[in-house]
């Protein structure tokens, strides 16, 4: 099972707030640091996952990067109850998030909007060449190659790494063939046009579908595992 919403990207955040403020344990970030100063030895095990929500025709956010749209009216009785006491606990064990730079002015403009930073003390790394504002110990800006990123700083420290938006990160994400898992909540909504949950993709990308589950909210959650080429897992041997 998976939490709804459990992360946020551009237009999960403002659920997220609402749900989860100050859920996220505050003891993560010194487990980050005690990870750190490790071996480095890789985590085999470790997950990269891709969580965003969207409109039913698979926009982020409008062309302005507004998700004004993301409170919506629908009322879906046979779905279930997203339960905030199990958000909480599923965002423990999330140990770091990335995104791109629009996600990241998106986080702070929520913040100072009065509505909490959404990231508790998780590490969270900013995907961006662009001198943007560091407001807190937990934010690491990063510019470079994200295949290196990954492979050889996320996935030795971290064992579960969040990629939350927005659609180039993602798209980008996938391209290089980096990510284990899509995560795709699917809002009751239609807006004609927006920034795409993903960008740039130059190839067709196989998926499994996981799991599906659908919220009173009218909300779906679908749960993807990314396969390989002929549809083998992403990381069967070859």
């Amino acid at each position: 099972m998976f939490a709804a919403l459990a992360a946020a990207g551009p237009v999960a955040q403002l659920f997220l707030v609402r749900w989860t403020q100050g859920a996220v344990a505050s003891s993560s970030a010194a487990s980050y640091g005690t990870r750190r100063q490790g071996d480095m030895m890789a985590n085999t095990d470790s997950r990269v996952t891709i969580h965003m929500a969207a409109s039913l025709d698979g926009f982020i956010a409008r062309k302005d990067g507004r998700v004004d749209w993301l409170e919506t009216s629908d009322e879906f009785s046979g779905g279930d109850t997203l339960d905030p006491g199990f958000v909480e606990e599923f965002l423990k064990t999330i140990d770091c998030y990335v995104m791109g730079s629009r996600t990241y002015e998106t986080a702070l403009r929520f913040e100072a909007q009065g509505l909490g930073w959404s990231y508790g003390d998780k590490p969270t790394f900013v995907l961006t060449s662009r001198d943007l504002p560091r407001t807190r110990d937990t934010v690491e800006f990063y510019s470079g190659d994200l295949a290196q990123f990954v492979n050889r700083h996320l996935r030795p420290t971290f064992r579960t790494i969040w990629f939350v938006g927005g659609g180039v990160v993602s798209g980008e994400c996938l391209r290089l063939g980096l990510a284990d898992e899509v995560r795709y909540s699917i809002l009751p909504i239609l807006i004609g046009d927006g920034i795409p949950f993903f960008e740039q993709l130059d190839r067709d990308i196989a998926l499994h579908l996981a799991e599906v589950k659908a919220y009173k909210s009218g909300m779906v959650e679908l749960c993807y595992e990314v396969q390989g080429h002929r549809g083998e897992p992403r990381n069967a041997a070859t």
